[in-house]
């Protein structure tokens, strides 16, 4: 599913605004904007300020990239199975 650049805007002050009734708060500085196939270059603001746009983000422990994959999650895996074996193999 595609969203316009307002559609995302007007989604993320939702977000924003039904989070606050309930008590909690969006922290700016740990936000961001993962880009998938668009070329949409205006910002997306979070109460005034523009959200900074990410190549990667990690969400429940996988690794998603600007296309969609997540390839790095699968080399970050392998990478600490790896460092895990060659610790065992040290015992």
């Amino acid at each position: 599913m595609f969203y316009t650049q307002q559609q995302m805007q007007e989604k993320t002050t939702s977000v924003v605004v039904v989070s606050a009734a309930v008590g909690h708060n969006i922290h700016k500085g740990k936000s961001g904007i993962l880009r998938y196939n668009t070329e949409c270059t205006n910002p997306i603001t979070l109460d005034g300020e523009q959200l900074e746009n990410v190549k990667s983000f990690t969400y429940l422990r996988s690794i998603i990239d600007e296309h969609g994959g997540s390839d790095a999650d699968v080399k970050a895996r392998i990478g600490q199975v790896s460092e895990a074996y060659l610790q065992l193999k040290n015992i």
